[in-house]
C-alpha cells in the first residue's frame, strides 16, 4: 500500500485531465446513474472504456449485476441541478430519472437526452479491483453524438461553476482545500453552518430565498425537512462554524 505521506506535494495529481460524465446503468428494469470522472478509453480497436466506481454507489452494483454501463458526456451547458441530481443525491432515495428526459439505448441503460453532447454504450471485459473503487474495462458496442456543444472539463465544473466533490470520488480533495472546518461550539444560533458533504454554507443573514427561506431565519429555526439546497443533504449533516 503506497504511503500517502510519501507524496512530496499531493496536488500534483490534481493536475491530471478529466472530463465530466452521467454514468449510467440498469439492473432489470431499475435505472441509475452517477456523476462520474474518473473514466478514460484505454484502446482503440475495438473501443474500450475503463471507469472507476466506488463500491459503495448503487450505479456500482448495477454494473455489476447488468454487465453493461453507458456514458453521457456533460455539456457546458448542463445546470448545476443536474449535476447535484446524479453526482450529490443518491438512487436508494431518490429516482433521478423521474427528473429528466432520457431513452433507452440498445444495452438496456438509459441515455440522458438533455445538456449531454455524446454517449457510448459498453460492455463489461474485465473488472479490476481497486480499493475502495472497481475498474470496469467495457467494450464500446454503440457511440453517438447528441448535440452540439463543448464537453464539459471537471476543470470547468470545479473553476467556472464552482462545483464541490463528494467524498466517495476518486479525485476527493479533502486532504486539501476541501475539509469541512472542525466543529466549534455555537454560542449564537444565528451563525453559519457548513455542510459536511459538500461545503456549501448556510448564512443566517442570506437565508435560502430559492428554498422560500427569508434572510434572518437561524439554522435552528429551518424546517426539519429542510435539505442542503447544493446536495440534498440533511439538517443533520451540518456543522457549525465562525
Amino acid at each position: 500500500m503506497t504511503d500517502s505521506n510519501l507524496l512530496e506535494n499531493p496536488e500534483a495529481l490534481f493536475t491530471l485531465g478529466y472530463g465530466l460524465y452521467i454514468l449510467t446503468s440498469r439492473k432489470d428494469d431499475r435505472l441509475n446513474g452517477q456523476i462520474s470522472n474518473a473514466l478514460m478509453q484505454v484502446t482503440d480497436s475495438p473501443p474500450r472504456l475503463a471507469a472507476a466506481v466506488n463500491k459503495d454507489a448503487l450505479t456500482h452494483d448495477f454494473i455489476s449485476y447488468s454487465g453493461v454501463f453507458t456514458v453521457n458526456v456533460l455539456s457546458e451547458s448542463a445546470p448545476m441541478s443536474l449535476i447535484r441530481l446524479f453526482g450529490f443525491q443518491s438512487g436508494r432515495d431518490k429516482d433521478k430519472f423521474s427528473q429528466v428526459p432520457f431513452e433507452i439505448g440498445l444495452t438496456g441503460c438509459p441515455i440522458v437526452t438533455d445538456h449531454v453532447v455524446a454517449c457510448m454504450e459498453a460492455r463489461v471485459e474485465t473488472t479490476l479491483e481497486g480499493g475502495s473503487h472497481t475498474v470496469f474495462i467495457g467494450q464500446v458496442s454503440s457511440a453517438r453524438i447528441i448535440s452540439t456543444g463543448r464537453p464539459m472539463t471537471y476543470a470547468y465544473y470545479r473553476e467556472v461553476l464552482r462545483g464541490k466533490t463528494p467524498p466517495t470520488a476518486p479525485t476527493y480533495r479533502a486532504s486539501l482545500a476541501e475539509r469541512p472546518p472542525k466543529k466549534i461550539k455555537e454560542t449564537s444560533n444565528m451563525g453559519k453552518y457548513v455542510c459536511d458533504v459538500c461545503g456549501w454554507i448556510y448564512d443566517p443573514e442570506l437565508g435560502d430565498p430559492d428554498n422560500d427561506v427569508p434572510a434572518g431565519t437561524s439554522f435552528d429555526d429551518l424546517p426539519d425537512d429542510w435539505v442542503c439546497p447544493e446536495c440534498g443533504a440533511g439538517k443533520d449533516e451540518f456543522s457549525p462554524v465562525e
